[in-house]
């Protein structure tokens, strides 16, 4: 009934890039650290995914029985869980970490409670970001750490902020944490040279955000890239501001470092600019969102020699293109300053390899207590209903492989 989880990205068609190779169909590599017994719950998991009616059942039911807190969290583990999660806790995840590094695909463990609004929280966050950190410091197969700005501060907090509104003195104290959480896990990380990957929300709180990353880039990025923000480029005024930034970074001597995906939350901005009566901040079309995702590549590959790109798709023609652009430039498929990102249990295809060419790749390691994570994957289906393209590329690749095991037997 927990068939939806992983809707977080969208597969669209484009014509191959001339000059590379499709590795990305070798499904022997894609495959190659699934167990069959895995392999078939990816492929069963699919088949349901493919389904708009039973994802719509799914997620409702799921919301009921985390509601009522029936026993469901054995079933939910034993699948969906187990397939786009690392584990309970930070250590759970450390046997994948181990099993994806030896086949050249690194992680990323990603804290995944979300939508809370206490203190209490946010320092539960920040302990738990700053345990990542200190495993990433150890191992080298976790180049990065990653949080979210709303699991340090509350969202309406972000909004008043950004809005220029002045703050409550109990707010200005409550923002003072917030700046004292980013700056604790990002100071320790440039003393760790380890990069921090903060990710992009809501358009409408996200002006606070980052004003604040700007301000973390501007203490740590001094030598070269260790905070990272990240662009949304489904968004038509992220050039606009990636330029803007670029000039700052000039004036002032700081390197960038940005994560460039396409977007996650499109419906939710759409509703609440017609209901508030302001133009969407979301490009025109599908087209126009790939159009922007491109320039953003472009320009930074540009300017690579003070920029540092973590490329964030499940899209294989953009994954191509960043891959010719590092071969028209000369750059090294491990050269530090680039790298290419997918969620766990996703594309495959792409991240092994990738790992298996050389190139720097990282895989999204959700992790945290089952009932606490189901909202956050929940939010990953209801947030992407177009999901066609993924879901039968996934099943396409699975079918082939699970053919080739048959025929290899």
């Amino acid at each position: 009934m927990v068939f939806f989880l992983i809707l977080g990205c969208k597969q669209t068609s484009f014509p191959q890039h001339p000059i590379m190779e499709k590795i990305f169909d070798n499904t022997q590599v894609a495959f190659s650290s699934m167990s069959n017994k895995e392999l078939e719950r990816a492929f069963f998991l699919f088949n349901m995914i493919k389904n708009p009616a039973l994802v719509k059942i799914g997620t409702s039911l799921t919301n009921v029985a985390l509601k009522l807190h029936l026993p469901v969290e054995g079933l939910i583990r034993k699948t969906v869980f187990d397939h786009f999660c690392g584990g309970v806790t930070a250590e759970d995840c450390l046997p994948v970490v181990g099993k994806m590094y030896s086949k050249g695909v690194s992680s990323i463990l990603d804290y995944s409670v979300e939508g809370k609004e206490e203190e209490s929280s946010f320092d539960d966050a920040l302990k738990v970001t700053l345990k990542t950190l200190d495993m990433a410091a150890s191992n080298k197969a976790i180049p990065f750490v990653v949080f979210k700005p709303t699991g340090f501060g509350r969202f309406a907090l972000y909004e008043k902020k950004g809005e220029g509104k002045e703050l409550t003195p109990d707010e200005a104290l409550e923002w003072g944490r917030i700046v004292g959480r980013f700056d604790q896990v990002c100071k320790l990380a440039h003393q760790y040279d380890v990069e921090v990957l903060i990710d992009a929300e809501e358009s409408w709180m996200q002006d606070a955000a980052d004003d604040l990353v700007a301000e973390m880039m501007r203490k740590y990025n001094k030598e070269k890239a260790i905070v990272f923000n990240t662009l949304q480029m489904y968004r038509h005024d992220r050039m606009d501001y990636l330029q803007r930034l670029h000039a700052n970074a000039i004036a002032e001597g700081f390197h960038i470092g940005m994560k460039i995906v396409r977007g996650a939350y499109m419906e939710k901005e759409h509703k609440r600019a017609e209901e508030n009566g302001y133009p969407t901040p979301i490009c025109s079309s599908k087209e126009a969102t790939d159009v922007n995702y491109d320039r953003a590549v472009d320009y930074m590959m540009k300017h690579i020699d003070t920029m540092a790109i973590f490329a964030g798709t499940h899209n294989e023609e953009s994954s191509y293109k960043l891959m010719a652009l590092m071969s028209e430039k000369g750059l090294a498929h491990n050269d530090r300053r680039l790298w290419f990102g997918q969620l766990f249990g996703m594309s495959d295809n792409i991240s092994f390899n990738l790992g298996a060419n050389g190139y720097n790749v990282a895989k999204y390691l959700p992790f945290g207590p089952v009932r606490e994570v189901m909202p956050y994957l929940i939010r990953r289906a209801e947030e992407n209903t177009s999901v066609a393209g993924q879901t039968g590329r996934e099943l396409t690749l699975l079918t082939a492989e699970r053919n080739r095991r048959k025929a290899a037997k």
